[in-house]
């Protein structure tokens, strides 16, 4: 089935709709994950406390749905047991100056 409502773009393919990033972003707990981790690497556990009453399985799913969207990479260490951490990647950076424009009309204007 072809997609002849969808713009295209310089190769003649058709570009993702707008409306995807809107399902993506407009879940809040996505975008204080990306928040949250803005320059720096954090494990699950220090997530899930940042974020508060987020619940594990919750979190869990953001995270898995944001790796695999491409927006945060998975750090696996195994010491003495397994650790995983997370970090943005360069795809997400570019969520933040956004995610901090919300915040601003937040304060001004919520």
């Amino acid at each position: 089935m072809k997609n002849h409502h969808l713009p295209k773009n310089k190769a003649d393919q058709p570009t993702k709709c707008p409306t995807q990033g809107i399902t993506l972003f407009g879940d809040a707990h996505t975008l204080l994950i990306i928040s949250t981790l803005d320059n720096q690497e954090k494990r699950f556990c220090e997530l899930q406390r940042d974020l508060g009453d987020l619940n594990p399985v919750t979190l869990t799913n953001r995270l898995k749905k944001l790796e695999k969207e491409g927006f945060l990479k998975r750090h696996e260490e195994t010491i003495t047991r397994l650790s995983v951490s997370y970090s943005l990647t360069p795809k997400a950076q570019k969520m933040i100056p956004i995610i901090n424009s919300i915040k601003e009309y937040s304060i001004k204007y919520l």
